[in-house]
């Protein structure tokens, strides 16, 4: 499928406010993209492509992800399975096969150690994407524009704390890929 096969698919799949917000991702991506030297093309793919699963039953995407190594912990919340999940559909029934576009789907929502700038554009694009409006989005907008770390950094920073104030669960990858970007920032990262 091209790109437009597949906005025309999401649009019928998807709710009104999810592909909505999914434009928005791909505009703030495309920004992003060419601001900081990403590829467009690739940001554009995995930017349309990131919550293809969102609103899927989570048994739905657990059987979509029965086959690959998955933690309980991400099993069992449709919030941090969507990734793994998305990147499954995007290559199974969209026919992605761009490694850089499936992990960029895959990490999209918790981070990873070592995020590629592909990785870090479509994280910080689904938090700024126009569309947004939370207490602190305009923070994480105004990082984005210092550098595309500083962006990934306030958007750690912003959902941690989002999370303790909930008194909810903090997934423990995220906690360790922000670790290891303020380690990549601290030796002269972007």
């Amino acid at each position: 499928m091209d790109i437009q096969q597949i906005e025309t698919d999401l649009s019928n799949k998807l709710s009104k406010k999810r592909f909505i917000h999914t434009l928005g991702v791909v505009e703030s991506a495309i920004y992003l993209a060419k601001k900081y030297g990403a590829n467009v093309e690739d940001a554009r793919l995995a930017a349309m492509l990131h919550d293809c699963a969102k609103e899927l039953p989570l048994l739905e995407m657990q059987d979509l992800v029965a086959d690959l190594a998955c933690d309980v912990d991400m099993l069992h919340s449709g919030a941090l399975l969507h990734g793994l999940a998305g990147m499954v559909l995007a290559n199974t029934h969209y026919g992605i096969t761009n490694r850089q576009v499936l992990e960029a789907i895959r990490v999209h929502t918790t981070g990873k150690v070592g995020m590629s700038k592909l990785d870090k554009v479509i994280f910080l694009a689904d938090y700024i994407e126009p569309n947004r409006n939370f207490p602190g989005v305009n923070d994480i907008r105004a990082a984005a524009e210092q550098s595309l770390d500083a962006g990934v950094l306030c958007g750690f920073d912003m959902t941690i704390r989002h999370l303790i104030d909930s008194t909810d669960t903090i997934y423990p990858l995220t906690i360790i890929s922000r670790n290891d970007l303020i380690q990549h920032m601290k030796k002269g990262g972007a």
